[in-house]
């Protein structure tokens, strides 16, 4: 077992030599800008999704922003997203002009959950944002059967999900339009960056246009745009990244794999799962901690054994204060209101050697072993 003085990572980028020699050969070259690296990289990723389009720009939340606005989305329009999700997927809503509608998540994969989203669309609501939490992929075709027959675009956010698949099919083209984050410990990481993925021309025109000044050619602009660039950098790590994003998944599957037969018998633990229509990524290795305060004692304790842990995510979007005048609640939101009470993320990314995680099991056995309630 390892000793205390070295810390577990909860998450981490994998770098290798071959992400450094090709950022140090954009450096050398003196083209910094997004370039060459930026066009492979937009046609590589689209290839692996199965999409017409792939167009990079600053971030993930840029992404949702511009997917949002590409689809017409302004004041007066509302859009359901997951309750329980990163603070940017509705966020994103607000940026673009729109209300937030908070729905409550299905406690078995903490993503939303269809029925309850039947009972919270109005005539006013124009998209759904189906985020596929923490690499599992949501259930795409309960939300397209409540959506039938109405006008309402569904859009992925895959911030978490690079590489997983629902029903064989890459999460990132199962929407009009869906957006990725490249954050630093994302399953591809670019360091910060993201992207918009979709099938129609028009939402890439619109991109393009708006990730840079509106310009349809040098220094002649037909709208007013902004400018969410990419570097040729981050483009050339990404694109190392890529090639190898499904060997970095199923290291990441294993790891997953080496948890749920070590921690399966532990009575206070519910261990994730991967639905029969999935291919889970686990971008994190989430457990729901039974008990009241169980989950904080337990990090606590592994906190103080070297060993990082995080929740994700401890305040639901309906608690969010900056969101307050942008909601839209009909009913309460109780099991997200759980959710956040009970997650705990332990260590996951390409980077841990089996003894690390045997390690982590090691330092959660003991707990629960000497734990009094």
């Amino acid at each position: 077992m390892r000793g205390s003085s070295t810390t577990i990572k909860v998450n981490s980028p994998y770098i290798t030599e071959d992400e450094v020699r090709e950022v140090v050969k954009v450096l050398g070259s003196g083209n910094l800008a997004a370039g060459e690296y930026t066009r492979l990289f937009e046609e590589s990723f689209a290839r692996y999704l199965g999409v017409r389009h792939v167009l990079t720009v600053s971030n993930g939340t840029v992404a949702l922003y511009l997917a949002l606005k590409a689809l017409g989305i302004g004041p007066g329009d509302e859009v359901a997203v997951p309750d329980f999700t990163f603070f940017a997927t509705a966020s994103s809503v607000a940026l673009a002009g729109g209300r937030v509608i908070p729905v409550d998540i299905d406690l078995e994969t903490y993503n939303i959950d269809p029925n309850d989203l039947r009972e919270r669309l109005t005539e006013k609501t124009k998209a759904v944002i189906l985020v596929h939490l923490y690499g599992q992929p949501a259930d795409v075709d309960g939300v397209r059967e409540v959506l039938k027959g109405r006008t309402v675009f569904l859009i992925e956010d895959c911030a978490q999900s690079h590489g997983a698949e629902y029903k064989g099919i890459k999460t990132g083209s199962l929407g009009v339009v869906s957006a990725f984050s490249f954050y630093a410990t994302k399953n591809l990481t670019m360091g910060e960056g993201g992207a918009v993925a979709t099938n129609r021309d028009d939402i890439a025109e619109y991109v393009k246009l708006q990730r840079n000044h509106g310009q349809v050619e040098k220094y002649f602009h037909t709208v007013i745009g902004w400018n969410f660039r990419i570097t040729d950098l981050q483009a050339a790590l990404g694109y190392v990244q890529l090639a190898k994003l499904d060997k970095m998944n199923e290291r990441r599957r294993a790891i997953a794999k080496i948890y749920n037969e070590e921690l399966k018998g532990i009575k206070f633990l519910k261990l994730p799962v991967e639905k029969s229509y999935a291919k889970h990524v686990y971008h994190q290795y989430t457990v729901w901690v039974h008990g009241s305060g169980v989950r904080d004692k337990l990090s606590e304790f592994l906190r103080a054994r070297g060993v990082q842990t995080a929740v994700h995510y401890p305040s639901p979007v309906h608690t969010q204060p900056a969101l307050r005048d942008y909601l839209i609640v009909s009913k309460k939101l109780v099991n997200s209101v759980e959710a956040s009470k009970h997650v705990l993320s332990l260590p996951m990314h390409p980077g841990l050697s089996d003894e690390d995680v045997l390690t982590v099991v090691e330092y959660i056995k003991e707990f629960f072993r000497d734990l009094k309630v």
